[in-house]
């Protein structure tokens, strides 16, 4: 009993740990990639989401929940996000796109982009990227809501004109965490 409680106490603190470690990881990056404050809590919580799941997970596993019920109960919740992240229109679909969107898109809020879709190309500023959509200001002054994963999809082009003083970077207003 001394053990269980000793190792339970131990994944709780690894959880701080880790999860303190992962949340200035994603605050330098998002410094670094110049990520409006908003966008990084929203990261955080995903992020802090997945550490407390995890840690309820070898919490259970410490106090010898039945296996049989834990593996399907994982493998339930596996079948459903494996389903949503490859399913297009999926809510979580757009969640994941969004990650992805924040660690490794080249396009930040304030650039010039043009999607090349089958139907119609897409030109705008990027103005906001939520959990679900990218918003954009089209050239005559109207707000298009793309979705994430849609973006993740189809091509998409930087603009730029040119001009250094008008590049998307000096138009984002700098980093700050309440």
């Amino acid at each position: 009993m001394y053990t269980q409680l000793l190792a339970t106490l131990g994944v709780i603190l690894g959880y701080f740990v880790v999860f303190g470690l992962v949340r200035k990881l994603i605050r330098s990056l998002g410094q670094v990639k110049r990520v409006p404050a908003q966008r990084v809590i929203y990261i955080n919580k995903y992020f802090n989401g997945l550490c407390i799941f995890t840690t309820l997970v070898l919490v259970s596993l410490i106090w010898s929940v039945d296996y049989s019920n834990l593996m399907l109960f994982a493998s339930s919740i596996f079948a459903i996000v494996g389903v949503a992240l490859f399913a297009q229109w999926s809510i979580l679909s757009n969640v994941t796109s969004s990650i992805i969107i924040f660690f490794a898109f080249p396009a930040r809020i304030g650039h010039r982009i043009r999607i090349l879709d089958d139907e119609e190309t897409i030109i705008g500023e990027i103005v906001e990227i939520t959990f679900f959509q990218v918003l954009l200001r089209g050239e005559k002054g109207e707000t298009i809501a793309y979705p994430n994963n849609l973006l993740l999809q189809k091509p998409v082009i930087l603009l730029s004109n040119g001009n250094s003083n008008d590049s998307p970077k000096s138009r984002i207003e700098p980093f700050k965490l309440p």
